[in-house]
């Protein structure tokens, strides 16, 4: 199992200000505390990031391996800070995310295939979330058809299948299962992967046992 740490994220409450005032000293400790808790990658979540994106995520990947040597997840729905990240990693990073919309595979691929950064394909269309296994699998054909014609390898994808709170879609859980099984056959060097903390969100803490 390859674990990415999560907890760089600018919406959380323990780490949002330091996000917003750019103070490096809490990042770098969560960033060592993932590393020491087994983590084999960091996830750096900084949301659209519309005004200063680049600058930001060239900022965050820098203070990240100022204390440990982890590949790095740039996960950002700006397309110019996922470039930012992918100059600035020293580490072979991962494109955290490239969904199944036409406008983020003709924008994102070129990247992926110009840095020889793999990528997560997230199961997500212009329809919206894919309701069953099937319409998985259909949006996986489109992004691994599409990366194939930009001349990156299977093995460089990682699939998601996009894991939604348990206790208003128990349905897409069973889904998501499925997928992950349908996903050696349709995609043999491909991986897996998932948000396996978006199960509890918003799950009463005394019901997460």
């Amino acid at each position: 199992m390859f674990l990415i740490g999560e907890n760089l994220n600018v919406m959380s409450k323990r780490l949002g200000e330091a996000f917003l005032n750019r103070d490096a000293g809490p990042i770098r400790k969560m960033a060592e505390a993932e590393a020491e808790a087994g983590m084999d990658m960091i996830d750096l979540n900084i949301g659209p990031a519309r005004k200063t994106g680049p600058d930001f995520m060239e900022w965050l990947v820098t203070v990240v391996q100022e204390v440990t040597g982890l590949p790095v997840s740039l996960d950002t729905s700006n397309i110019e800070a996922i470039e930012a990240g992918l100059k600035a990693a020293k580490t072979r990073p991962l494109i955290n995310s490239i969904s199944a919309r036409p406008e983020r595979m003709e924008a994102l691929l070129p990247l992926a295939k110009k840095y020889n950064a793999p990528f997560i394909g997230l199961t997500l269309s212009a329809e919206g979330i894919p309701r069953d296994a099937n319409e998985r699998g259909l949006c996986a054909a489109e992004i691994l058809a599409a990366a194939s014609n930009h001349g990156i390898p299977e093995e460089d994808i990682w699939i998601d299948p996009i894991i939604l709170p348990v206790n208003t879609q128990q349905l897409q859980i069973e889904g998501c299962t499925e997928f992950v099984m349908m996903l050696p056959d349709l995609a043999p060097s491909s991986k897996s992967t998932c948000g396996l903390s978006n199960v509890s969100n918003g799950v009463p803490v005394h019901l997460r046992g």
